[in-house]
């Protein structure tokens, strides 16, 4: 009954949605017209250490993107998000520790033996943090409000915990990647291979994310955040939507994690800690949620003042959270909400 309630078509779309979609699909392309050219201007510079910054800045775009799935359209503050990260980089670690020591991996009695083949070791990582996703949210949707932080945030402390204390795999020192997983042909140890790898990532979760949102599914997640009690009202349940968003988003911040592993070729605790997940929150919000590509430009800004102003102070955090106010506090809508504020004139 619930899906028959649902529109069958999509919603016509006015003139101005239509603008507003041309705009961002423009503002899209440039920008991904130069993250291309990163690769090449480093090279003509001699000097690849940008190339790992940016490499960075966009898996973290991915993560932030994951994020503004479940908080900015689902309405759901997940505080502890970073854990779907870190799950997955520890699988990608954990393949690639047995695989460089030669010792079988024990599951429940079955002995796995260890690999460096991100075509194997990719999706299982993936698969792992949406099957986490499925599990913690069908249990963490029973609630909302601040019983949903807290117990999102317990969830990833209980996690963040576990991976502390497997000395086998480093504990709180983490575990270091002795041999950089391998995509095909491609080696994700080169860092001019791996760049390209996470940019095609970043395009290709961008555009699953904005495929969802503006389907029926979409709608309905962005009623569910506006008023729940009204869409129950009318036969559609709000909880089956937000948790299948629950494990869309743990499945992208998989794919986030397993390239952050490859990336840092070292996994540790602190990739899944509620510091980490409050990191992701102030990247949303900086950027602009519910707007898919302010989250981008939200991760963008904060690792790019980090690596600036931590070159000037130890105590950059000083700076960075005055910053982080003022842009919430003038700019409604974050980054992306100044951008648009000023592109139509507007004082901010």
């Amino acid at each position: 009954m619930a899906d028959t309630l649902l529109p069958v078509a999509n919603p016509v779309v006015g003139t101005g949605d239509s603008a507003r979609r041309r705009a961002s699909l423009g503002v899209a392309l440039i920008c991904v017209a130069l993250l291309a050219a990163v690769p090449f201007a480093a090279s003509a510079l001699g000097d690849t250490f940008y190339v790992r910054v940016v490499t960075r800045m966009m898996i973290f775009a991915i993560m932030a993107i994951s994020l503004d799935l479940v908080l900015g359209f689902g309405g759901m503050v997940c505080f502890g998000h970073a854990m779907f990260v870190g799950a997955a980089a520890y699988v990608v670690g954990i393949f690639v520790f047995h695989a460089s020591s030669g010792e079988p991996l024990n599951i429940a009695g079955v002995a796995f033996q260890g690999s460096t083949n991100a075509l194997v070791i990719w999706p299982v990582a993936i698969a792992t943090s949406a099957l986490l996703a499925l599990v913690f949210g069908a249990i963490a949707l029973r609630t909302s409000g601040l019983y949903f932080i807290m117990i999102t945030l317990a969830f990833a402390q209980m996690l963040y915990f576990v991976a502390a204390s497997a000395s086998g795999y480093g504990g709180i020192d983490g575990l270091t990647l002795d041999k950089a997983p391998t995509l095909g042909p491609l080696d994700t140890g080169n860092r001019q291979q791996f760049y390209w790898v996470v940019l095609a990532a970043l395009a290709a979760a961008y555009l699953l994310c904005r495929r969802i949102v503006e389907s029926r599914f979409g709608l309905v997640l962005r009623a569910s955040r506006s008023n729940p009690t009204r869409l129950s009202a009318v036969g559609v349940s709000p909880y089956r939507y937000r948790l299948a968003a629950f494990v869309i988003a743990g499945a992208l911040a998989g794919l986030a994690g397993v390239l952050l592993a490859s990336s840092q070729s070292f996994v540790s605790p602190a990739d899944m800690s509620w510091s980490r997940s409050g990191e992701l929150i102030v990247m949303v919000v900086l950027g602009g949620m519910a707007t898919l590509y302010g989250p981008i430009v939200g991760a963008f800004f904060y690792l790019a003042a980090e690596f600036a102003l931590g070159h000037l102070t130890e105590h950059w955090q000083l700076v960075m959270g005055p910053l982080v106010i003022v842009v919430v506090l003038f700019g409604k809508g974050g980054l992306a909400g100044l951008w648009s504020a000023v592109r139509r004139g507007e004082a901010p």
